[in-house]
């Protein structure tokens, strides 16, 4: 009937689902949906329902060029596809092994647009391989370098991907330890330590012994008896 051709036909249109798929969700034949689609999409388009003109990005030169020419901000985060684990004896079989979920993985970079929208996924790489490594082989850092100026957002894991693309990529800020402590910091929360705070220098790898008479007014706690005594 004309309904049961209709609606595959505009799932098809919607969602750009291929006939394969269409054919399994309404349980025929592809060659079925595929003689459905033929006959009901004419049919639409002389009544207007057509499928406007779109941008397609094919490269991700061309998906830099879009995010320039339209003032979008665009993110790149790296996705984790858990996979089944190679075989015994393979030699790379450690590299799918993912550091942050511990479990054997393939990862892809994906770009989207603020909204979210996709517009590029790299091809799978091992699940050992990090955000920022992954970003080479694709070619980002040279196309966002040489492309025109855009505003790219990335997590942690992208840090120091800004100062390859001149800036435009941006990361938060790298919080660095602290290497020295500052006279009077309490390291612990006992009374013990609490007492000793005033003598701790700045810098802990330089520690020094203090003179007796430096340490004359602490009172250390008794020290148990052994089994000896």
């Amino acid at each position: 009937m004309f309904v049961d051709r209709l609606l595959p036909t505009l799932v098809h249109l919607r969602h750009a689902t291929t006939n394969d798929v269409l054919a399994c969700w309404f349980g025929v034949d592809r060659s079925t949906v595929t003689r459905a689609v033929n006959e009901a999409r004419p049919l639409l388009a002389e009544r207007g329902c057509t499928i406007s003109p779109g941008v397609r990005l094919r490269t991700l030169a061309e998906v830099v060029d879009h995010l320039g020419a339209s003032g979008k901000t665009g993110i790149i985060d790296g996705t984790e596809i858990r996979g089944r684990r190679p075989a015994a004896g393979r030699k790379d079989r450690d590299k799918f092994i993912s550091g942050k979920t511990k479990q054997n993985v393939v990862k892809t970079m994906v770009v989207t647009d603020g909204a979210g929208q996709l517009l590029f996924c790299s091809p799978t790489r091992p699940g050992s391989c990090a955000d920022i490594t992954h970003t080479h082989p694709s070619g980002l850092v040279k196309v966002l370098a040489d492309g025109p100026a855009v505003e790219v957002l990335a997590d942690a894991g992208y840090q120091g991907l800004g100062a390859q693309t001149g800036g435009r990529v941006i990361t938060p800020p790298h919080h660095k330890f602290k290497r020295t402590l500052p006279i009077g910091t309490r390291i612990r929360g006992d009374a013990r330590t609490a007492a000793q705070s005033p003598l701790l220098t700045p810098y802990p790898g330089r520690t020094r012994h203090r003179p007796p008479e430096e340490l004359a007014f602490l009172d250390p706690s008794p020290r148990p008896p052994r089994a000896h005594e």
